[in-house]
């Protein structure tokens, strides 16, 4: 939840906006595509949420970051959340790419 409403899609948050445009289904989808977009974002840090758990996109993927230099904290979306937050909160300008993927519809046999 941002601002007490429900987001269950993939987004890029940033201080004055919010981004639904950034597609991305699940951590497996994840392509090149979706970092060059992450590396125009003009942040002093930028937070890579990863869903439910923390996971490390492989160096191909991050390429177009590490090219210009962005500086990218990768952790958890609940964590992301939380850091973004602490960081806003002192003045930082910090995006945050928040990955948000369907709840497993599985039921679990007790």
């Amino acid at each position: 939840m941002i601002n007490g409403q429900p987001y269950r899609q993939s987004l890029i948050l940033l201080p004055t906006r919010i981004e639904l445009g950034w597609r991305v289904a699940s951590f497996a989808d994840l392509t090149v595509e979706h970092f060059v977009r992450l590396s125009s974002l003009d942040c002093d840090v930028l937070l890579f949420g990863t869903g439910d758990r923390q996971r490390f996109p492989s160096p191909a993927l991050l390429r177009p970051l590490l090219e210009v230099g962005r500086p990218l904290e990768i952790m958890d979306t609940p964590a992301a959340c939380r850091t973004y937050n602490i960081l806003l909160d002192e003045g930082r300008f910090v995006a945050a790419a928040l990955l948000i993927e369907p709840a497993d519809q599985t039921e679990i046999a007790p």
